[in-house]
């Protein structure tokens, strides 16, 4: 295993990846400069098999070990960036109106790139590991794609490991738990069917604002009575669409939101109870409803033996005390679950400082973190693929 001093000389370069893919961010599938950049790096180091176009734009390459004959390990970073204006006002801030990192997908790359770049220069290792840059995981789920068009049977992968960053936890730290660790994202749309009007005789007409404003406070219940308080579920409105006119009450109201969970069971009650309570608050008042349930991502699931494999490579770049492996399972979601479904792995969480939360305007990856990324990975890769005696 190596320590952090280690990995230090790498900083200087990879902060400089970081910042060049910061200032031209790229959206969804539509990631071409930034595979190229991408595949030019990993050529640069002498990474020569290197397959593109998977996904549309994303790309894995694959690098062996001085002791081949061992198993093939995936090593996951993510490439998009989120649909926000920038306001981090630093001298690498986004060139593109309207695009930015503000997920720390930069960083992700970054650290890879470093961590390929040790691991050809230094391949004593027994097996091989396969870098996966991922296309679309903050809305289009690219993770899926990427395993239905087979990468895990392709490149033989028997493993799979992914790193995200966190904010509010000191960098030099890590984070963990077996088990459900992200939640499980689906998304639902009530369209409200009542009789629009004029605003004048709210009597002769069936508001569906009103009934909308009634099943939004009726779905509360849900969560606060109808599950257990030591279980996880999230249902949340975030959208609501009624009327274009002052004077008019309209025909239709459409509210939209999310189910977040860490329980399967709790996916199905919540596909079930909410058009339940939707359409019994509408049919008091005489409307009707149109609902729609959208299964996006599962339940992000470390598995044991491969998280406790993360949990001693972080460890033994910087002690046990700064690596929490009961760390509480988060409400967001990710991509990567998919990948957990195809084979077993582990994600962990890499510490960010203090800064600004993800997809907030003024954020930023802390280039701090990232010889600590560049170390986990390749410990891991020494961890997992040991050279043999």
């Amino acid at each position: 295993m190596h320590d952090l001093k280690t990995f230090r000389p790498l900083v200087k370069v990879a902060t400089k990846w970081r910042r060049h893919l910061h200032q031209y961010p790229e959206l969804d599938y539509d990631l071409h400069s930034t595979a190229a950049f991408l595949e030019e790096m990993l050529r640069s180091f002498g990474v020569d098999h290197i397959e593109t176009g998977l996904a549309e734009t994303g790309l894995v390459a694959l690098i062996e070990g001085n002791h081949r004959g061992g198993p093939t390990i995936g090593l996951r970073a993510e490439m998009d960036a989120v649909r926000i204006e920038e306001r981090s006002k630093k001298p690498w801030a986004s060139k593109t109106s309207g695009k930015m990192h503000a997920c720390g997908h930069d960083g992700h790359m970054a650290m890879l790139l470093g961590a390929a770049k040790f691991l050809a220069e230094a391949p004593n290792f027994g097996g091989t590991v396969a870098l996966i840059f991922q296309p679309a995981e903050e809305n289009a789920l690219g993770g899926q794609r990427m395993v239905q068009e087979g990468i895990m049977d392709r490149f033989g992968i028997s493993r799979v490991f992914a790193m995200d960053n966190s904010p509010g936890l000191d960098v030099g730290r890590f984070a963990i738990c077996d088990g459900p660790f992200m939640a499980a994202l689906d998304e639902f749309d009530i369209v409200i069917k009542g009789q629009g009007g004029h605003a004048a005789s709210p009597h002769r007409n069936i508001d569906p604002i009103v009934i909308a404003g009634q099943i939004i406070v009726g779905l509360q219940p849900l969560v606060s009575r109808s599950t257990n308080p030591l279980e996880s579920l999230v249902v949340s409105i975030t959208k609501m669409h009624a009327g274009e006119s002052y004077n008019v009450i309209p025909e239709t109201a459409t509210l939209s939101g999310t189910v977040r969970t860490l329980k399967h069971e709790l996916r199905g009650l919540a596909e079930t109870q909410i058009p339940a309570v939707a359409r019994g608050i509408a049919s008091g008042y005489g409307a009707e409803i149109e609902f729609k349930y959208r299964r996006i991502d599962p339940i992000m699931t470390n598995s044991p033996e491969e998280t406790n494999l993360a949990i001693s490579a972080a460890r033994n770049l910087v002690g046990p005390i700064c690596v929490d492996d009961q760390f509480a399972p988060v409400m967001g979601s990710e991509d990567f679950a998919f990948m957990l479904e195809a084979r077993p792995g582990a994600m962990i969480f890499i510490g960010n400082g203090s800064t600004a939360s993800l997809h907030n305007p003024t954020y930023d990856f802390n280039d701090e973190a990232l010889p600590y990324g560049i170390g986990y990975w390749a410990n891991l890769v020494k961890t997992v693929l040991p050279a043999p005696l």
